[in-house]
């Protein structure tokens, strides 16, 4: 796994094994993630989407605590995915980045706690799957709107992207800090030592 420009986020990049018959790849090892973000993914929840082309979904995060890490790829079809930091006090506040994730590569990603994920369906049916280090919230669930200006995510769309009413509604980035939605920096990189130290505890017992 390779640390993207933002902290507390990795692009894993398979190797692919290909024959006659098709092909074979590991898009999850644990010791490989562990020995790369320094703890183990704790899997509460595992969640599928499939979206049409011009499908737009996100700017997502939850509070921390609890924090809701996830660890995704795209199994059928392509997207953009862009994990966004919403951490108030990040060195990054505010900035994004992108991965193309397909059923070519098979690139997955993972992004810690208190970092917001979106991603655009570039193709048919594109099906997504993210594993999740917690369950579903929904009074710890919020989200950014994606076309905020001041965020200015570069999406590849002509004409307006697909929205759930939800996601329309979400309010800017600057409008989620003025009402303190947002985590902050601080208190992420403490619920991850948090979780290194417990997971290292358990590995040494």
């Amino acid at each position: 796994m390779k640390p993207l420009r933002i902290e507390g986020a990795w692009v894993h990049e398979p190797r692919l094994f290909a024959d006659r018959r098709g092909s074979f790849h590991e898009w999850f090892t644990g010791a490989d993630f562990r020995e790369s973000v320094g703890q183990d993914l704790g899997l509460a929840q595992a969640n599928c989407s499939v979206s049409a082309p011009g499908v737009l979904r996100g700017v997502h995060f939850a509070d921390v605590p609890p924090g809701q890490a996830k660890y995704v790829t795209c199994v059928r079809g392509a997207v953009l995915d862009v994990v966004a930091d919403l951490r108030t006090g990040s060195p990054t506040f505010g900035e994004w980045e992108t991965v193309r994730l397909d059923d070519d590569s098979h690139r997955c990603v993972y992004l810690s706690e208190g970092l917001g994920h979106a991603f655009l369906s570039l193709a048919t049916d594109s099906t997504v799957v993210y594993l999740c280090s917690t369950g579903y919230t929904p009074h710890a669930e919020h989200g950014i709107h994606p076309l905020d200006t001041t965020l200015g995510i570069d999406w590849p769309v002509t004409g307006d992207p697909v929205l759930s009413e939800k996601d329309a509604a979400a309010p800017t980035l600057a409008a989620a800090e003025r009402r303190g939605l947002l985590p902050s920096y601080e208190a992420c990189l403490a619920l991850r030592s948090a979780s290194s130290t417990e997971g290292n505890a358990s590995a040494s017992a």
